[in-house]
């Protein structure tokens, strides 16, 4: 499973309850962080169920919180402060299989504004661009484990690939950019076997070829191993 994805689903499960759903979509409609007795009145809700419901959201990542006076009087008799409701800048998604859609933006806006600027031809820039791209991922995983490998395949698993160890080979169970690689192929699959090279590179792993070998139900990318190396990282 996923590190993200107790996180995530528990985060967009707080919406499952309508209650919980029409709060949330009141305080993200308004201009302004929202009370509790605005969010009460404005949905007709018991103050007691707005309150439960406001803080399961501010539990959950969904809403921030912060504390003021909304009568604007200060010292001794101004009250105490309100406590404000607001949607948070944090973002949630799942999906399932993993995609990383923003992952692939990120590579193609680099590889077009090298192309724009520098005259590069795009398929070129793109390739240069996910290269970079890999590397970077792959950079913190440095001196994490023993085995060089097993690095590699860690960091493609954190950013969706699903590898998978068969026979002499490993295979990349699912591509992150699977609606992508299915309107434009060559870009995508070419964009998939530079970043790969990239994390394979930076972590200096012997002996392995990333190339392309499209089949059904995998990511149009490969790598190659020695049978000896998958056989050992099996077993750490």
């Amino acid at each position: 499973m996923p590190d993200w994805l107790p996180e995530q689903a528990a985060g967009i499960g707080a919406l499952a309850d309508p209650g919980r759903r029409a709060l949330y979509q009141y305080v993200v409609a308004q201009r302004d962080p929202v009370s509790r007795d605005q969010a009460a009145g404005a949905l007709g809700m018991p103050l007691h169920s707005v309150k439960f419901h406001l803080d399961k959201l501010a539990e959950q990542g969904l809403l921030e919180v912060e504390f003021r006076r909304l009568t604007g009087r200060t010292g001794p008799g101004a009250g105490r402060p309100s406590k404000l409701y607001r949607r948070s800048a944090r973002q949630f998604s799942i999906s399932l299989p993993e995609r990383r859609y923003d992952l692939a933006g990120d590579v193609l806006a680099d590889a077009i504004d090298v192309s724009l600027r520098e005259g590069v031809p795009l398929a070129e820039a793109v390739s240069d661009a996910a290269a970079q791209q890999g590397r970077r991922l792959a950079a913190p995983a440095k001196g994490e484990t023993p085995s060089l490998l097993k690095r590699a395949v860690d960091v493609l698993a954190l950013h969706g690939y699903e590898p998978r160890h068969e026979d002499e080979e490993i295979r990349l169970a699912n591509c992150p950019f699977h609606r992508l690689a299915k309107e434009h192929t060559a870009l995508v699959c070419g964009m998939n076997l530079a970043l790969v090279g990239g994390v394979l590179d930076e972590l200096g792993v012997p002996g392995v070829t990333p190339e392309l070998s499209p089949q059904a139900g995998y990511c149009c990318v490969r790598i190659r191993t020695p049978h000896a190396a998958i056989r050992r990282d099996s077993e750490s």
